[in-house]
């Protein structure tokens, strides 16, 4: 991977959710040396600090957990994803997930002034296509993707200027989908792939398909990398462990692939809550998954000659 310029974001997000924690995440990445270990990798790495939400005339609501605050993260964190120099890789370090209903608007609106496609990669256990008027829970880090593919219900925010495609993203990992999301993934064209899939097949051939895909349509690739994605045992700092995730060598070699596409254009670190880890080393684990993202080996491979 040639050097890039990264922006380090923080999103201490901490509304999208009633399970307190995930406004300790960035400084949490920052401790595991995360700045330290891109920058070891040749990368040109600038800490930008943490974003604070926007205050706003929002009103509290009866079921929606926190509405008025993660509106303010939602329109705060737009704008930082929004004005992030186009040769930069901006590394939003969260904060749950409801972040992603501002990065993810904020880069779609970026790649579209570049007339270029964005395609998104959902790393997660959950789906999070729920919308304000399905969610059972109230909790809106379970909402960011219908919001960022323009579902009906999002009055409280802001209009979706430029919806990603369903057809242009890709999750990988489902394995806790509530019934009103089931329904609603059925009638879109997303790739999807659950952990029976990938314990049947294994996690590289829906990856590959899917960067293809991208590579063909010479698109921009955002990640959005919920630490439930992974087996809880091996990376316990989450809210909303799920059993039978993914194992260390998938991840990494998730992590790796995207590297070999140089296709990832922004990444989102999400869900990590510093105060369910043990010794940090779910935050090392994560800042480890980004250094191969970014280009970290044990072997380079270059393609072999059989002339």
């Amino acid at each position: 991977m040639s050097p890039k310029t990264i922006h380090l974001i923080g999103a201490p997000v901490d509304s999208g959710k009633d399970r307190k924690g995930c406004i300790m995440g960035p400084d949490a990445y920052r401790t595991a040396q995360l700045a330290e270990t891109l920058a070891d990798l040749g990368h040109t790495v600038i800490d930008t600090g943490n974003v604070t939400a926007d205050a706003n005339d929002v009103a509290d609501h009866d079921h929606l957990i926190a509405l008025p605050q993660t509106v303010g993260w939602t329109t705060a964190l737009y704008r930082a994803a929004r004005a992030t120099d186009n040769d930069a890789v901006p590394i939003f370090l969260g904060g749950d997930h409801s972040l992603a209903l501002g990065t993810v608007t904020g880069i779609a609106d970026r790649a579209a002034a570049q007339d270029r496609p964005l395609f998104v990669l959902w790393l997660d256990a959950h789906s999070d296509f729920h919308t304000p008027t399905t969610t059972s829970s109230g909790n809106l880090h379970g909402t960011p993707v219908a919001y960022f593919t323009g579902r009906d219900g999002f009055d409280a925010f802001p209009a979706v200027a430029n919806p990603v495609p369903t057809d242009n993203i890709c999750m990988i990992g489902l394995r806790s989908v509530d019934p009103a999301e089931h329904a609603a993934l059925a009638d879109t064209n997303m790739s999807l792939a659950d952990m029976r899939a990938i314990d049947e097949g294994g996690i590289r051939a829906p990856l590959a398909e899917f960067l293809a895909k991208v590579e063909a349509a010479d698109g921009l690739l955002h990640v959005s990398l919920d630490v439930d994605f992974l087996d809880p045992d091996i990376a316990p700092a989450v809210g909303t462990t799920v059993p039978g995730g993914a194992t260390l060598r998938e991840a990494h070699l998730v992590m790796e692939m995207l590297c070999d596409s140089d296709r990832v254009t922004s990444l989102d670190l999400v869900e990590l809550n510093p105060f369910m880890d043990e010794r940090g080393r779910t935050a090392s684990l994560m800042v480890d998954l980004t250094a191969s993202l970014m280009g970290r080996r044990v072997f380079d491979r270059p393609t072999r000659s059989f002339a």
